[in-house]
């Protein structure tokens, strides 16, 4: 039987129907979630050259019973299904508009579809058919008592275009329904919901990032309570351009929508918040009546603001662990490919401060993260160098004060950040106590090498290797250049890290020197000027040379010689005879002879231990492995004297690791020994 849609063919084609297959498909996969299926499976069988001939969505839903047919097929713009799963923009099923989604892929449409007649008590099937060259006249056909003992529609699209097997095996159209039901699937998983193609499930637990379901009891005015089921979830990937709260009625159906307080933070925080409750069921989405309605609830109702206040609370919470876990550290990694954050030397004294100013960005940024988004870089360095500032100041303690100017702190906001900026006692004393036991580690590990299996030892072998990775033995104030390298690389890279790149590219013809070849152990730069000595308004540059000498080999005047021959090369080079730049130079072995000895004695007058050789900007310096320790042991006990404000705090902390002090040793902290207990 023909009949007509109350409508002409000009207005259906004129009507906005969508002409993107994807959401064609979509349409129609909602009309069967709709229509109360829980399994729907979209079916294609490509041949050899990637041709189909149709294509069908099936599912298991309650069929159309022919009863509604005329209300369901027969009125255009004014469909039965006003509500709908949909959450977005695009309108599914609402108006009628869904059935007429085909004409984006097939010339035909046929929906065979089984129903329980209750009239009959019967299992009904029949066929509904629209052609796209007839849009406004659909037949029913092949009325009949079914075969089958479960209701459910089949569409079949045929005569298609514009579409191969391809197009709905590619994985573009797989993460498309991800996208589009992902979020309807995640909350009717309990009911065991499934979208299939071709009886394969589609997986979307890949683009949801986080889902937790939270429970909530609000009650009205009337002392009548309501359940709210709340289903949170960030998603890997933007899924749209908004993020909303999408407000579900008993059915699933989507009343409505609202913004979270949390669009526009441009901080990857992609997140959908689902909110089921029998209260909507009589629900007003519109805030015009500013009191309460006497049956029914609107967006003025008590419960719904309080219900908005537990929401935004929700997502808050979550938008800061995210942040804490992710979000944080990408900002860190932006600064640092930016080079918005201060430069610090590559020693442990200074990495300890970089950890603290990152530590404190990251929990400003958890707090407010628009308050780093959107500068320009200037206002970025800007920010990070006063905040890094006043950390390094007496003025730490402000930032909190400045913080909750700009932005309302919660009381457990203002308590974290505030436990973090006072982190001068416990925390500090903590990782300077484990800085010194690292450091008297790796005293004793060098002392077993030099000492008791010195017959085993090897300069380049083994001492090399520690020394170039602990170089603070040397000073705190080095920069390790490079360890075991030319003359040749090794002066380039040291221009590189003076003055930047391009100027570590030596010209040829002034490293034809014979000694280019040779290789210092260790070169060590020193960053920072000092004040020259004898020009009070200039600065000079220091930098340290090592030579390692395995326990066996006694330092002498051979020795020596070899030190010289180092000098010599660097006062030959131009790039390298400046008076603005020092040079000192060790050299480092278990002993030292009488030559060495006489040469102490007539360099005594200068006033520095150790020195054999001196003239204009370079010094020569011979140690044993015991004057390397010992000078370890004066260096370490200044830090411990630093720490005299909290003696309590370093002993405690001390005891917990297996260091007991003694009288003896709270006296001197470096004769402490390990519990063996």
């Amino acid at each position: 039987m023909n009949n007509k849609v109350s409508i002409n063919n000009y207005s259906v084609e004129s009507a906005g129907i969508t002409k993107s297959y994807r959401e064609a498909i979509c349409e129609l996969i909602w009309n069967g979630f709709d229509a109360n299926a829980s399994l729907i499976n979209i079916v294609f069988k490509p041949n050899n050259i990637d041709y189909i001939n149709e294509i069908q969505i099936i599912d298991n839903g309650t069929g159309i019973p022919f009863a509604t047919l005329h209300q369901t097929f027969g009125s255009f713009l004014d469909s039965v299904k006003r509500e709908s799963f949909s959450r977005s923009s695009y309108i599914r099923g609402k108006k009628g508009k869904g059935r007429f989604s085909f004409m984006a892929l097939a010339m035909q449409a046929v929906w065979s579809t089984t129903f329980f007649d209750e009239q009959s008590k019967k299992m009904l099937d029949y066929d509904i058919i629209i052609n796209a060259a007839n849009k406004d006249i659909y037949k029913d056909s092949n009325r009949r008592i079914s075969k089958r003992n479960k209701t459910g529609t089949i569409v079949t699209l045929s005569n298609l275009f514009g579409v191969s097997g391809y197009s709905f095996s590619c994985s573009a159209f797989l993460s498309y329904l991800k996208n589009e039901f992902g979020w309807f699937l995640l909350l009717n998983r309990s009911k065991d919901f499934k979208l299939c193609l071709n009886d394969s499930p589609v997986e979307y637990d890949d683009i949801i990032a986080d889902n937790e379901v939270f429970h909530r009891i609000i009650t009205d005015t009337q002392n009548i309570e309501y359940t709210f089921r709340i289903t949170y979830v960030r998603w890997y990937e933007k899924i749209g351009d908004k993020f909303y709260y999408y407000f579900l009625n008993t059915a699933q159906k989507e009343l409505f929508k609202q913004l979270t307080s949390f669009n526009n933070n441009a901080i990857g925080f992609y997140h959908s918040v689902y909110v089921e409750s029998s209260f909507f069921d009589d629900f007003t989405p519109s805030d015009g009546v500013n009191a309460e309605r006497l049956f029914g609830a609107n967006l003025n109702s008590r419960v719904f603001k309080v219900l908005i206040k537990e929401l935004q609370q929700i997502v808050a919470d979550k938008q800061k662990s995210f942040v804490r876990s992710k979000g944080a550290d990408k900002l860190i990694e932006h600064f640092d490919r930016k080079g918005v954050l201060p430069k610090y030397r590559n020693n442990k004294y200074e990495q300890e401060k970089r950890k603290d100013l990152m530590a404190v960005i990251k929990e400003i940024y958890c707090i407010q993260p628009k308050i780093f988004k959107g500068l320009n870089e200037t206002q970025e360095r800007t920010s990070v160098a006063f905040i890094n500032l006043l950390l390094e100041s007496d003025e730490r303690e402000h930032i909190l004060s400045i913080l909750d100017d700009i932005v309302n702190l919660t009381r457990e906001e203002r308590e974290n950040l505030a436990i973090l900026l006072g982190k001068t006692s416990l925390n500090r004393i903590t990782r300077t106590i484990n800085l010194i036991e690292n450091r008297f580690v790796t005293i004793e590990l060098l002392k077993r090498m030099v000492f008791d299996l010195k017959q085993f030892t090897t300069e380049r072998d083994h001492i090399q290797h520690a020394i170039a990775e602990n170089y603070w033995l040397f000073g705190e104030q080095f920069h390790l250049v490079t360890a075991n390298e030319s003359f040749e690389k090794l002066l380039s890279k040291y221009l590189y890290i003076l003055d930047g790149e391009g100027s570590g590219k030596m010209n040829a013809m002034t490293m034809k020197d014979r000694e280019k070849n040779r290789r210092p152990d260790v070169f060590i730069c020193r960053q920072r000027s000092i004040p020259d000595p004898f020009y009070q308004e200039e600065e000079l540059e220091e930098n340290i040379m090592v030579e390692l000498k395995r326990p066996a080999v006694v330092i002498g005047k051979q020795q020596l010689r070899q030190i010289e021959d180092y000098m010599d090369f660097v006062s030959r080079q131009d790039a390298f005879n400046s008076q603005m730049r020092q040079w000192k130079f060790f050299v480092v072995s278990n002993r030292v002879d009488a030559y060495i000895l006489k040469q102490y004695e007539e360099f005594k007058n200068r006033g520095k231990r150790f020195l054999v050789k001196s003239w204009g900007n370079l010094e020569i310096f011979a140690m044993t492995w015991d004057d390397i320790f010992r000078v370890f042991y004066t260096r370490h006990k200044y830090l411990l004297d630093k720490l005299d404000f909290d003696k309590e705090a370093l002993k405690d902390e001390l005891q917990s690791k297996g260091v007991v002090l003694t009288a003896a040793t709270e006296r001197n902290p470096f004769v402490a020994c390990k519990n063996n207990a």
